[in-house]
Order: structure tokens, then C-alpha cells, then sequence
């Protein structure tokens, strides 16, 4: 009967027979093993057979006898290294290192071949029982019974440092010998390289650099000091590549640089005759990048080198700004501060590898000195004058334009960019009207930079400018193709300005002579016939003329001058002597303009087409003038110019400074509005910090006359202030 019962599987019953094993069958296997290792340490293995080696061991294990085996085999190379121990602490002198390295390469070997026999005991027993693979106990081993004998310890560390030492004072060392050396260690493990070699190393070598730094500093001058640490870092770094690990060269680099740099940085950058500021004066390139490289190491060390240049950049800034004798001539002024931008520019570009932060540091310096002259931006309108009138003679259009782009940088440190626009206007005006623009082309592009720079709002009236003039061309040809009859009058060419694009002055029109009077009559009639509601206001004191002369001595040449001198010179025509008085009656000439007329007409040096008496730079009423018959010339065009100042009088500097105060204030009141009309209510110290950076691309408001445009916005009920808080202000739609 099957019911009830369960059906068993088929079982495998273990071997129940005992196998018998030799009693000394470990003795046996450990003698044979014994005896080998000992041929292997004294290289004889030639004559071993591995194969039956390796069975040896591989039975032991398997019969598990490892770790009896695994005992003694660490008992039986302990007493393998204690006889090389000896033999290690025997060696003296040099060839102590030569000892050790030799037998650190016969114990490798041999280890390499104990591995081998023991391979399957380091992939069995080692691994379950956690214990340490063959190969690097006997590394531990080595490590326990040699390197850190009390024998050999000290002595090994003492040796390697004193070799590093000589080497350090010019004395040639076996390198070989100490990568071996320091490659044992490192081999070891990093705890052992680290803790018996290279913190002792970084403790010495900050000890020797203290005290060379200490020796040199006080005998060497900046650059030549650099110089030695510049050479101290290569030497380290090549030392770590020659025999130390690759993470100690970080170690070392830190401390040469924390005891030959970053201990003396503020003596060796501020040092006297040598230090930053001597290598910023003379162009030192050479140094200047050793002290930018080796400080580039240092924290805080770019910082400071950088603190100092912007000192030195201001205080030589200052001192060129504010010299009476500089500002005698505006154009030397400016190209002074050029050659200062260059000199710097280049210094960064070329030593401080084109650092930001110092390109910034430069620009800020820049800006600080400029502004503390405010005729800097009169003096570089005047530099531009000058450029643009003889930038065509003195070079090419390539030339001129580097220069302009240059004086573009200077511009953008200006803080009262408005009141450059103002002195640029008359000067580009005069250069316009008197034709004396070097190039069209050089103009324009003048233009586009200022507009680039500042917006359209800036240029717009000085393209106007530009605009009108060549309508007035257009208008001048029309008005003599419109008449037949004015071939017996002279020739005029009408230059007509738009009133608001030109920087004209309400001036009295002079007298002119009865010929020119004539067809300017005629051209207005013309004009006004053609333009419907329109004025024509003569500015005699802006225009020239060419005429033609004949003197008493018969040379004949035709002058150029100003519309004023033509007035004056016509008169004697019908005069033989005129004075003073009598001129200024006649042609109605300003006098502060008559009488620089008649100086540059009397007094000028080889263009005397008059004769003044007395002959004195100053002129009286009573003077006479007389048509000198005796003027030469080698030339037949002869310009003669008139004798004014350059620079703006301090009356016409005082009244341009009105003008552009003037001109500011609906800026300030159109930026608060607009800022008002967005916020709707503020207070006021944010009214001033909004107005301030709305305006600051063209000028740099007063607080004072901010608050002043407040009040007066308040009075016209555009703002109001709160009742509660008197310092909000609130929007009046």
C-alpha cells in the first residue's frame, strides 16, 4: 500500500573512510620551503623547481596547515632581514644609501618569487582569515626590522637630508641613488614617505630658506632678491621631479614662497630704488613680470602689487594735472596723459598678462586724476583740434585714427562728458567754418565714436553741423545760377547755420565794405525769397576772404584773413593813414577783436602787410597804421592768422561753465521726473542715487542743485511731498 507514505529521493552518504596524513608532513613541506627561500635570499634560485614549490605549499593549505605555514614564513624573513639589518648598519659613509638600495632590490626580488610559491595561500587562506597578502608583509616587514631600526632610522633621514643640502649649495649629487631611496619609502606607503621623510623635509628646507631669505634680503636689491627666489622655486620643482613624490612639489613651492616671499612681501614691493614703483618708472618688464608671477603665489600678494601701482598711478596722475607749467599747453597735457595710458597699458599687456583686475585698477586711477582738473575736458577737445586740423600732414589716416581711439579712453574718464561736448562743438565749428578740418572721413569718425560712446542724443547737433554745410554749398551754387550779373562783384561762398546746432554768439555785425555789402544783400533777398519765414544774421566775426594785393613796391600776393581784417584792410583803399580811432569808427569791429586784428596784421613776424606807430605790442587809440609798401614774401598765397589764446580766458571759461550749468539743470529735472513717473512715490536719498547714475554717462550731478530741481519741481506741482514723512516724495500725474 502507497497511502500515507512519502517517496524518499536518492542521498549521497559521506566518505566514512578516515585518510591517514603524515605525521610530519609539515615538517617536511616547511624544510623544503625553508631551505628554498634561503637560496632565493642568497640568489641561488636557478636551481629550484618552482612547480614542486608551489605543489608544497599549495598541499600545506589545502591540508589546512596555513596558518602555521603563514607563521613561518613571517618568522623565517624577520630573520632573513636581520641579517641584512646588519649588514645595512655596517656600511659607512656613502655607502650606507648604496647598502640599502641593494638589499631593498635582492628583498624585492625575493619576494616576488615567495609570492609566486605562496600564490595559492594569498588566494585562499589570506583573504578568509583577513590576513595580509605575502608581498606586503613583507614590505611591513622591511618597513619594522629596517627602515625604522633605531640603527638605521635617524641615520637614513640625516642622510637624504644632508645630501638635499649640498645639493642646495651648488655641491653634485647621486639623484639616482636618492630616487631609489625616497621611491623605497614611498613604496612603503604615503604614511611612511610622509612621516619619515618629507615633513622632516618641509621642516628643514623652511628653516634653510628662513635664514638665506633673511641673508639676502638685506645685501640684494628687489629684482635681483626675485630673481633668487624665481630661482629657488625652479630648483625645488625640478628636485620633487627628480626624486620625491609629485604631491610634495605643492609643499615645497609653499614654502619657499611663505619664507622668501610672503614673510618680506611689503619690504620687497615697497622697497626703496628697487621695488615696484622703480620698476614701474623705468619700464621693467623683465622684473615686473618675476614680481606679478612670484607674488601670483602669495595670498593677497596680487592685492597688494596692485594696491601699490594705483597709488603711484594716482600720485603721478596728480602731479601731471595740476602743474601750472603743464597747463600752459593743452596739447602736451594730453598727449602726456597718452603716453602715461601707453606706458601702463603696455605693462599690463606685457608683465601682468593682461590682468582685469589691474587693467580696472588702471582705468579707476585714470578717472580719479583726470577729473581732478576740470579743464581736462577743454584740454582734450583742444587735443582733438589740434590732431583733426593737422592729422593729414603729420600722418596717415591709420595713424589718426589709433590716436583718436586712444583719446576716446581719456574721454570715458571724464566725469563732466557735457562739458566736453560743449568745448568740442566750438572747435569743431571753427575747424568747419575756417575749412581747416585735416579730413571728412576723420570727422565723421570722430562722430560715430562719440555717438558709440554716449548715445544719439550726444552728436545729433554736431551732425547738423555736417548737414548744414553741405546745404549751404547746394545753396550757394543755386544763388549764382539764379543771377547773370554778379560777375563784377566778388565771390562769396555762404556758409548758413542752423541757430541751435552751432555754438554761434549774438555778436554786433561790423561794417562791411560797400563791394561785399552789395551781394551779401543780394544772396539774403535770394535766400529769404526761397525760404519762407526765416532770418539771416550775419556772423562777420566767423568768416575769411582771400584778396588780392598789390604793394607800393610792386610784389603782388593775395592774403588770407579773417572777414574783420578784410574790413580793415579795404579801408585803405582810399586811406593812406588810419588810426586806431578811425578804424574802429569805421568798420564798427569789436575792440578786443580790432585790436588783435591789427596786431596780427602789424606785428606778425614776416606777414607785416601793415606799419604801426609807435612799433609796441600794445595799441592806444592814437596809433596810426599805415599799408607797409615794402612787404615780401616768398610766397603768393600768404595766411595771415589772428593773434588769440588757445585756451579759453578766465572769463570765457567762467561763462562757458555758467552755460553748461545752465544747460543741466532740465536734465536733472527731466531724469527726476522720469524717475518719479515709474515709482510714483520715493524718498529722497533714492532720488538722489537714481538721479545720479541716470546722468553720470554725461555728467556728475551736485547734490545741491539736485535738491535745488526738486524744489523747483515741487513749486510747479509736478511732485509733492508727503505730509506725514518729508523725505518721500510722491508723483502728480
Amino acid at each position: 500500500m502507497m497511502n500515507g507514505q512519502k517517496k524518499r529521493g536518492p542521498r549521497i552518504e559521506p566518505f566514512r573512510h578516515r585518510v591517514e596524513t603524515d605525521p610530519k608532513f609539515f615538517d617536511k613541506s616547511w624544510k623544503k620551503l625553508h631551505d628554498a627561500i634561503r637560496e632565493i635570499y642568497n640568489h641561488n634560485a636557478s636551481g629550484l623547481s618552482f612547480e614542486e614549490l608551489y605543489r608544497t605549499a599549495y598541499n600545506m593549505v589545502l591540508h589546512k596547515l596555513g596558518p602555521k605555514l603563514y607563521e613561518k614564513l613571517t618568522e623565517n624573513m624577520k630573520e632573513h632581514l636581520e641579517e641584512m639589518r646588519t649588514c645595512v648598519e655596517a656600511a659607512q659613509g656613502g655607502l650606507f644609501l648604496e647598502e640599502l638600495e641593494r638589499k631593498w632590490n635582492d628583498h624585492n626580488k625575493a619576494l616576488t618569487m615567495i609570492r609566486d610559491i605562496l600564490m595559492y595561500m594569498d588566494r585562499t587562506y589570506i583573504p578568509t582569515n583577513k590576513k595580509t597578502p605575502v608581498f606586503d608583509l613583507g614590505l611591513e616587514l622591511w618597513r619594522d626590522t629596517i627602515v625604522r631600526s633605531p640603527m638605521i632610522h635617524g641615520r637614513l633621514l640625516d642622510t637624504l637630508l644632508e645630501l638635499i643640502h649640498r645639493e642646495r649649495t651648488g655641491e653634485v649629487i647621486n639623484r639616482c641613488l636618492m630616487r631609489t631611496t625616497t621611491k623605497m619609502l614611498m613604496t612603503l606607503g604615503s604614511s611612511v614617505y610622509q612621516d619619515d621623510f618629507e615633513r622632516p623635509f618641509l621642516e628643514v628646507s623652511a628653516s634653510f630658506y628662513s635664514g638665506e631669505s633673511q641673508q639676502f634680503i638685506d645685501c640684494y636689491s628687489c629684482g635681483d632678491y626675485l630673481k633668487l627666489a624665481e630661482r629657488r622655486l625652479s630648483e625645488e620643482s625640478e628636485r620633487v621631479s627628480q626624486y620625491m613624490d609629485v604631491k610634495t612639489n605643492e609643499k615645497i613651492t609653499a614654502v619657499v614662497v611663505k619664507e622668501m616671499l610672503s614673510n618680506h612681501m611689503q619690504r620687497l614691493i615697497l622697497m626703496e630704488n628697487s621695488g615696484l614703483v622703480n620698476m614701474l618708472v623705468e619700464d621693467r618688464y623683465e622684473d615686473l613680470t618675476r614680481m606679478y608671477t612670484l607674488f601670483n603665489y602669495v595670498p593677497d600678494g596680487l592685492t597688494t602689487i596692485r594696491s601699490v601701482m594705483m597709488s603711484h598711478i594716482k600720485d603721478t596722475g596728480k602731479s601731471l594735472v595740476t602743474d601750472p607749467e603743464r597747463l600752459k599747453d593743452p596739447v602736451d597735457f594730453v598727449q602726456r596723459l597718452l603716453n602715461e595710458k601707453d606706458k601702463f597699458d603696455n605693462i599690463i599687456n606685457v608683465s601682468f598678462n593682461s590682468d582685469k583686475s589691474f587693467l580696472n585698477a588702471l582705468n579707476s586711477s585714470f578717472e580719479h586724476f583726470i577729473n581732478l582738473n576740470n579743464r581736462s575736458p577743454e584740454f582734450i577737445s583742444l587735443f582733438v583740434d589740434d590732431k583733426l586740423r593737422k592729422g593729414v600732414k603729420e600722418a596717415n589716416e591709420d595713424v589718426l585714427e589709433t590716436v583718436l581711439d586712444k583719446v576716446m579712453m581719456l574721454f570715458r574718464y571724464l566725469q563732466e562728458k557735457d562739458l566736453f561736448e560743449k568745448y568740442y562743438k566750438q572747435h569743431l565749428a571753427k575747424r568747419l567754418i575756417s575749412g581747416k578740418a585735416a579730413s571728412d572721413d576723420s570727422e565723421r569718425s570722430m562722430l560715430v565714436k562719440l555717438k558709440t560712446e554716449c548715445g544719439y542724443q550726444f552728436t545729433s547737433k554736431l551732425e547738423g553741423m555736417f548737414n548744414d554745410l553741405k546745404t549751404s554749398q547746394d545753396t550757394t551754387q543755386g544763388f549764382y545760377a539764379s543771377a547773370s550779373d554778379l560777375a563784377d562783384y566778388p565771390t562769396i561762398s555762404v556758409q548758413i547755420l542752423t541757430t541751435g546746432s552751432w555754438p554761434t554768439q549774438p555778436c554786433s555785425t561790423c561794417n562791411l565794405p560797400p563791394e561785399i555789402l552789395a551781394v551779401s544783400e543780394r544772396f539774403r533777398s535770394y535766400y529769404l525769397g526761397t525760404h519762407n519765414g526765416r532770418r539771416l544774421t550775419w556772423q562777420t566775426n566767423m568768416g575769411n576772404a582771400d584778396i588780392k594785393t598789390t604793394f607800393g613796391n610792386g610784389s603782388k600776393h593775395e592774403l588770407n584773413v579773417s572777414t574783420y581784417q578784410m574790413c580793415i584792410l579795404m579801408l585803405f583803399n582810399s586811406s593812406d593813414v588810419l588810426t586806431y580811432r578811425e578804424i574802429e569808427q569805421a568798420t564798427a569791429i569789436p575792440a578786443v577783436d580790432l585790436k588783435r586784428c591789427l596786431q596780427s596784421l602789424a606785428l606778425m613776424k614776416g606777414k607785416q602787410v601793415l606799419r604801426k606807430e609807435p612799433m609796441s605790442r600794445d595799441i592806444a587809440d592814437d596809433d596810426s597804421f599805415s599799408v607797409n609798401d615794402k612787404f615780401t614774401s616768398k610766397l603768393f598765397k600768404v595766411k595771415i592768422g589772428t593773434v588769440s589764446a588757445q585756451k579759453e580766458t578766465d572769463p570765457e571759461k567762467l561763462e562757458t561753465r555758467q552755460r553748461v550749468e545752465e544747460d543741466r539743470k532740465p536734465q536733472i529735472e527731466a531724469a527726476i521726473v522720469r524717475i518719479m513717473k515709474s515709482r510714483r512715490v520715493l524718498d529722497h536719498n533714492s532720488i538722489m542715487t537714481e538721479v545720479t547714475k541716470q546722468l553720470q554717462p554725461r555728467f556728475l550731478p551736485n547734490p545741491v542743485v539736485i535738491k535745488k530741481r526738486i524744489e523747483s519741481l515741487i513749486e510747479r506741482e509736478f511732485l509733492e511731498r508727503d505730509k506725514t514723512d518729508r523725505k518721500m516724495y510722491r508723483y502728480l500725474a
